[in-house]
């Protein structure tokens, strides 16, 4: 009875350690290293989910926090270039919109048209000089979450994908 509770409690750690997103979405799978916290509890564009915004347009993000913490918010563009356009802005437990009023910043809707993946990462200190800029595979884009997480030293940490499409 005890090797069949402890087999259960394993298999139900394991599934929580990948990231599956929407049919037709690349599923990232995320090692047990990173002890993802659940800490975001919400993530997802400003008309929702699946929304779709015309080039030009401003796109903002709401955000749930169970914590307080630093936040990058990092963009797969439809041709597969990644790259962060929000870097390590410190948020308390809450919701929040992003940008946040007062930071003088927009995010506007650029080309290429097509499906937008945008990474929310969480971390409990303050990110390194670890920058996400160029195309991976999921395996190098878990490879290099895995040196921003190692280079902050953070002990919480979390990420959620959300996901809109781009349209002239």
């Amino acid at each position: 009875m005890k090797k069949l509770a402890a087999l259960m409690g394993l298999v139900i750690l394991l599934s929580a350690c990948t990231i599956t997103v929407s049919p037709g979405d690349v599923q990232v799978g995320v090692s047990m290293e990173f002890d993802l916290s659940n800490v975001i509890t919400r993530f997802e564009p400003d008309r929702g989910r699946g929304s779709t915004y015309y080039v030009g347009e401003d796109v903002q993000f709401l955000i749930s926090l169970r914590r307080g913490g630093y936040v990058t918010l990092v963009a797969i563009d439809p041709d597969g270039s990644t790259y962060e356009f929000e870097y390590g802005v410190y948020l308390p437990a809450g919701t929040h919109v992003l940008p946040l009023p007062g930071m003088h910043r927009r995010y506007i809707v650029e080309p290429p048209a097509g499906k937008q993946r945008v990474r929310a990462i969480y971390t409990d200190t303050r990110p390194e000089s670890v920058y996400f800029r160029g195309v991976y595979s999921s395996n190098g884009f878990n490879d290099r979450l895995r040196v921003y997480f190692r280079k902050c030293y953070s002990q919480v940490r979390d990420l959620k994908e959300t996901y809109f499409y781009i349209a002239y």
